[in-house]
């Protein structure tokens, strides 16, 4: 049978797929009953409501960069769901912002988000249009048109949030250059360090995706992000006992191998990784399937030879 070896041992797999959604389903229950749930603290989310005020004091506006995404993925989402936040604050302090999108469909996302946020504040009236702006769908041609919008406007703030490529160290190092606070986070591990190195403050790995569940204290997103904890604190767990097991199991001898599914009886000899129960568990057996399809006595064999 092709389901064979979820009956052997694949049923571990999906065992801890099912508790993975289990314990974030739980955690959302926790979240919408009233319960405050923990999250670390984050220095560069923290960071900005600092930037904003900054940038209210000094009169300047805000300057966000949705990354490079060549379409609306998650990470486009991502970066505009922090955005939104940026925008409230910037909104309730009537403070300007600019958000430059390098993709047609992140731009139009991007608009619709925004002027969003400025109706459900009651301040409709001051959203401006041309606050969010498409810039050109060409990474170097892009990166000159923000670079000179940075110096420009003389932004006080900047945030840099999604996929960023050649072009990070050139955001980063014009902000800087005129004493912009910065908070960026790229989901490409190669440009982080260029954005280490020239902002004040850097979201790094699932920091980024934890960011809305932290600014916005919404149920389902704070219990999915716990629940992901849980799960990841279960992976540890069984790494641990993975590990125990497997140390255990090689200073043994063993007289016994499993062969699709079947233990069979061979000689006594030194215990290899496989031989150990926790491989066993985690690597579901493969039987060889034999599939024997009837033979259409219409359809005869050619004859060997013959033609003209």
């Amino acid at each position: 049978m092709a389901g064979e070896q979820y009956l052997d041992t694949g049923w571990f797999g999906m065992l801890v797929t099912l508790l993975l959604a289990v314990f974030i389903l739980v955690n959302i229950r926790r979240a919408k009953g009233g319960k405050d749930l923990f999250i670390r603290r984050i220095a560069g989310l923290n960071a900005i409501d600092e930037a904003i005020g900054r940038a209210t004091e000094m009169g300047r506006p805000v300057l966000m960069v949705p990354g490079l995404s060549d379409t609306v993925n998650a990470i486009a989402v991502q970066a505009i769901n922090i955005f939104a936040y940026v925008s409230r604050i910037a909104a309730r302090f009537a403070n300007p912002i600019l958000i430059c999108c390098y993709n047609a469909a992140v731009y139009t996302l991007a608009q619709e988000v925004i002027r969003d946020v400025y109706q459900q504040e009651g301040l409709a009236d001051r959203y401006d249009q041309d606050s969010v702006r498409f810039v050109s769908d060409r990474q170097f041609a892009f990166a000159a048109g923000v670079s000179g919008l940075i110096l420009r406007e003389q932004t006080a703030a900047t945030f840099f949030m999604g996929e960023f490529y050649a072009e990070s160290l050139i955001f980063a190092e014009t902000a800087n250059s005129i004493g912009s606070i910065q908070v960026a986070s790229s989901t490409e591990a190669t440009q982080t360090p260029f954005f280490i190195a020239a902002c004040d403050y850097v979201l790094i790995g699932d920091e980024f995706y934890a960011a809305s569940a932290y600014l916005t204290r919404q149920p389902v997103l704070v219990g999915s992000l716990i629940g992901q904890d849980w799960g990841k604190m279960m992976i540890m767990v069984l790494l641990t006992l993975g590990t125990i097991v497997n140390s255990f199991t090689l200073t043994r001898e063993v007289t016994s191998e499993k062969v699709d599914g079947v233990f069979n009886t061979i000689p006594a000899r030194k215990a290899k990784l496989d031989d150990s129960p926790f491989n066993q568990l985690i690597k579901p057996s493969k039987p060889k399937i034999t599939v024997e399809r009837p033979i259409d006595p219409t359809k005869a064999a050619p004859a060997a030879g013959g033609g003209n």
